[in-house]
């Protein structure tokens, strides 16, 4: 964070190298294209380069990145209208746990996988959003909340009511 507040072009380059691969697992998913998650992904790191030397010293990296991705999403979204109907574009993605591959390089996912991905895809955005920064990227319930600018009680009925669709979605497609 020093070296962001600073300017340093290498503290930059560390960010991005260690942010990239959740920043972009999260774009995809919201935007089930990889252009344009790439394309999101260079504005929020654009973004940090821009804004890292006014960066308050208390910030925690991460989720103020979500919340850049997050607003580059919402604003492509709103400008261009995006179509969801194109799902078989979206490849399989590991967890954030996981070492980093390209989710469009994962084309032997099981069926399970497939179907899982397909139900959080089909999820409202509302509850796609919160669900993805809780369960695929890990933000604390208070992160998250900031992250979405909601209460962390609004995030937890948001989360209540994610996992009951998902569940729903599953045991419709006989995946559960």
């Amino acid at each position: 964070m020093e070296g962001l507040r600073r300017g340093d072009v290498t503290a930059l380059e560390a960010a991005y190298q260690a942010y990239r691969p959740r920043i972009f697992g999260f774009l995809a998913r919201m935007c089930r294209s990889r252009d344009q998650a790439e394309d999101l992904l260079q504005e929020v790191f654009l973004s940090l380069a821009r804004s890292g030397v006014n960066l308050a010293p208390g910030t925690r990296l991460l989720p103020w990145l979500f919340v850049v991705a997050r607003n580059a999403f919402l604003s492509a979204r709103r400008s261009a209208r995006l179509s969801f109907e194109r799902l078989h574009d979206l490849a399989l993605f590991r967890s954030a746990t996981a070492e980093w591959i390209s989710p469009f390089d994962l084309s032997s996912a099981s069926e399970a996988q497939r179907s899982l991905e397909a139900a959080v895809a089909a999820l409202p955005l509302a509850s796609r959003e919160a669900l993805l920064l809780v369960a695929e990227e890990g933000l604390g319930y208070e992160e998250a909340a900031a992250v979405l600018g909601i209460s962390a009680e609004a995030l937890r009925q948001r989360l209540s009511r994610a996992r009951a669709e998902l569940r729903a979605k599953l045991e419709k497609s006989g995946k559960t």
